[in-house]
């Protein structure tokens, strides 16, 4: 029986204390105290993690924490790993970069024994406890779950405590030109905004469409209408019907996902006005080689060398 899998849901301080033992401060409560006893390490054998899924602060709400770690200190301990020559940062990098600012020379902390995946599930769960990651930098970080621990979507899923549709549809929005995704990082464009681009082939149109609604204020609802438009344009000299319903479509590309665990998109033929075909597609989305040769096993092929 497979082994029961750590998710949101049971909040950070549990999947703290199944990879560690004890639990962890996250479940403290409101006045910042840590619920167990912590030990102090200097600020400067403290160092960044790499997991980090989080990159962008906000600098007033930065500013505002450096003058209360200055008058008070560090309330809430870091989580940190022990490293040969320090400590490893796994969550609270705006506690480190304050107590920096503010010169401290120690902090407390909880000394965790982790692996790099627990790390990085770590820090999205507190992150996303906190409402702090943005919608790219959640993205960003589901592709590292999958490609560098080789997580299906479904896993996932269930290590961040949400459902497997919304894993797919970040993931799906890391597709989007570099333009794009910045402006959603900013939240300048809202998820309904990006996926609703997603409709379009064409990164520069969807560039200048991204930059059209933040300069126009255009509701969700209108892009879609807009969208819709662009994607006819190309087909009103040729009628065609497609092969196949889309609802039925959508029906087999979700179990698709669910077989797979990754996203599936499938496009139907289409039987034009001249009575010719015009091919339909199934696209299936993988990261890396390790994710090609699962897709090859689940298919029951055999790659040959």
């Amino acid at each position: 029986m497979a082994a029961k899998q750590r998710g949101l849901g049971r909040g950070l301080g549990a999947l703290i204390q199944d990879a560690s033992g004890a639990s962890a401060p996250a479940e403290s409560g409101r006045d910042g105290t840590a619920a167990e006893p912590t030990v102090r390490a200097r600020v400067a054998e403290i160092r960044k993690s790499p997991w980090q899924p989080r990159h962008r602060f906000e600098e007033e709400a930065l500013s505002e924490l450096i003058e209360s770690v200055r008058e008070r200190g560090v309330l809430q301990p870091l989580l940190v790993r022990k490293l040969e020559d320090g400590f490893e940062l796994i969550a609270g990098e705006r506690r480190l970069r304050a107590a920096q600012e503010a010169n401290l020379k120690d902090v407390p902390v909880v000394i965790m024994e982790v692996s790099d995946q627990e790390a990085l599930e770590i820090a999205l769960v507190e992150n996303l406890q906190r409402s702090d990651l943005n919608l790219m930098e959640e993205a960003e970080g589901y592709r590292m779950l999958g490609e560098t621990f080789r997580m299906t979507q479904e896993q996932i899923a269930q290590k961040v405590g949400k459902a497997r549709p919304t894993i797919a549809n970040a993931l799906r929005l890391l597709d989007l030109p570099d333009g794009v995704k910045q402006l959603v990082a900013e939240r300048r464009l809202t998820p309904g905004h990006a996926k609703a681009l997603l409709g379009l082939e064409i990164p520069q149109e969807q560039e200048l469409l991204a930059r059209r609604v933040v300069n126009e204020d255009i509701s969700v609802r209108s892009l879609e209408r807009i969208v819709a438009q662009a994607k006819k344009a190309p087909r009103k000299q040729r009628a065609a019907k497609d092969d196949v319903p889309l609802r039925h479509l959508h029906d087999l590309a979700e179990q698709m996902q669910g077989l797979f665990g990754t996203s599936v998109r499938i496009t139907p033929s289409r039987t034009l006005a001249n009575g010719k075909k015009a091919k339909g597609v199934v696209e299936i989305d993988f990261y890396s080689a390790d994710e090609l040769d699962r897709l090859i096993s689940v298919l029951g092929l055999q790659e040959e060398l």
